[in-house]
């Protein structure tokens, strides 16, 4: 379990290194099984500052470890494990992209 702000439970699954944008985005993909819109759930408000954690405490240190440049670090979350690329309607998935500035995670909203 990975320590977050809002003390969820976080697991980390994969890191895919995928050039299919046409640059390099390293994608992070976390089990975060509390996370949704039902009530004593956590919602996308609480789960984007995780999100945001995340980039900067684990992407920015695996990217410096393994000598990545990435046009984007992509974190989501989703409350269950997931084919990447695979669609799954009842899950609940949350995604975010950032590009990364001495070692910074600047937030690239869609």
């Amino acid at each position: 379990m990975l320590p977050v702000p809002s003390g969820q439970p976080v697991h980390l699954t994969d890191v895919l290194l995928d050039n299919s944008p046409g640059e390099l985005w390293v994608r992070f993909r976390f089990i975060a099984p509390k996370i949704g819109s039902t009530v004593g759930r956590i919602g996308y408000d609480v789960a984007s500052v995780d999100m945001a954690h995340l980039c900067q405490t684990l992407a920015v240190a695996y990217v410096a470890k393994y000598d990545l440049e990435p046009a984007r670090v992509v974190i989501s979350l989703s409350d269950r494990p997931i084919e990447f690329g695979r669609s799954a309607p009842d899950a609940t998935q949350f995604f975010e992209a950032y590009r990364l500035e001495q070692s910074q995670c600047i937030w690239e909203g869609f």
